[in-house]
């Protein structure tokens, strides 16, 4: 695939498993199950995947579990709060407000969902070898 057809999958994957997570969580939310909060606007952001994190993922190779996880989760966290920043500035807003939670940083990142993003990242490893 190309360049630009991986970066398309990507947006698509990352916007479909976010509106799955969301969908999972409703109910505990006490949403109904058809209530998914999610944006278009998260496309380009998970786009990004492409550029950021297989360059990141062909660095790591040989490295350890642990440290790939720790990176991954690092870079996710990093641009889910820049990505957050740009937009509440381009907006006046960013599409999703972490403000409820205890463990997030301006509203923009939860501190806490750190491993579930190094379990993504490790996931992703697979993807990127079967797009490349």
């Amino acid at each position: 695939m190309s360049r630009r057809q991986r970066t398309a999958a990507y947006a698509l994957l990352g916007w479909s498993t976010d509106f799955a997570f969301n969908r999972a969580l409703a109910p505990l939310r006490g949403r109904p199950l058809l209530e998914v909060h999610t944006s278009l606007w998260m496309l380009p952001l998970y786009g990004l995947i492409q550029p950021l994190f297989e360059p990141a993922h062909d660095a790591l190779r040989g490295r350890s579990r642990l440290v790939r996880g720790a990176v991954y989760g690092t870079g996710f966290l990093a641009v889910e709060y820049a990505g957050g920043r740009l937009l509440r500035r381009l907006r006046g807003e960013a599409p999703w407000d972490y403000s409820h939670v205890r463990f997030q940083l301006h509203s923009l990142t939860r501190l806490d969902y750190f491993p579930l993003w190094a379990l993504a990242g490790l996931a992703l490893e697979r993807v990127h070898d079967r797009l490349s």
